[in-house]
């Protein structure tokens, strides 16, 4: 009999961490091939007047989705790195949304205005790096699926439509005894 102390927890299938980041990923690759063909090649770090719904982007801003977006996808392969992916996502993004704070002059000064503004970022920006900032901080401490594993015991497996004896009996009324039915007199 194998003991509790050989038990093992084990991640099992997979996780909704890869999940979320391959959608982000996802979402982020297919807006910065939008933003291309929106703003094309050139002027790549140029504050253009290209908008996509309502966010300012230049070619500068598009590569960076796109390159967000494939990290993200290449995460999804494993839940290790689906975290990592949401803890990148996190601080990057939190440091651009605070950055961006500062270049629409929500927050006092830019300390580094002599950079001017080369991802074009609007007030638009700043919530969409805040909210995806939000999602890789969730990204990174949803919690996993566990299952406890014990050498040496196999599995069985659960049917999904088995029930208990006392949910039968009680479903099928108490007429139905051992199987048969039982008719009453008329």
């Amino acid at each position: 009999m194998a003991r509790s102390e050989d038990a093992e927890i084990r991640k099992k299938g997979v996780q909704p961490v890869q999940v979320l980041a391959g959608i982000v990923g996802l979402v982020y690759l297919a807006v910065g091939v939008v933003g291309f063909a929106r703003t094309g090649f050139s002027d790549f770090t140029g504050n253009q007047q290209q908008v996509l719904l309502g966010f300012m982007i230049n070619p500068l801003h598009n590569l960076v989705h796109v390159v967000v977006g494939a990290i993200g996808l290449l995460a999804a392969a494993s839940s290790g790195l689906s975290r990592t992916f949401g803890w990148v996502l996190f601080l990057a993004y939190g440091v651009v949304a605070i950055w961006g704070l500062m270049i629409t002059g929500v927050i006092s000064t830019n300390p580094v205005s002599g950079l001017g503004n080369p991802l074009n970022l609007n007030a638009a920006d700043n919530w969409l790096h805040i909210g995806s900032a939000l999602v890789g901080l969730i990204i990174a401490i949803m919690p996993a699926r566990k299952r406890v594993h014990v050498p040496g015991v196999a599995e069985a497996p659960v049917a999904a439509d088995t029930e208990t004896t006392e949910t039968a009996r009680h479903r099928r009324g108490p007429w139905y005894r051992r199987g048969r039915r039982t008719t009453t007199a008329h």
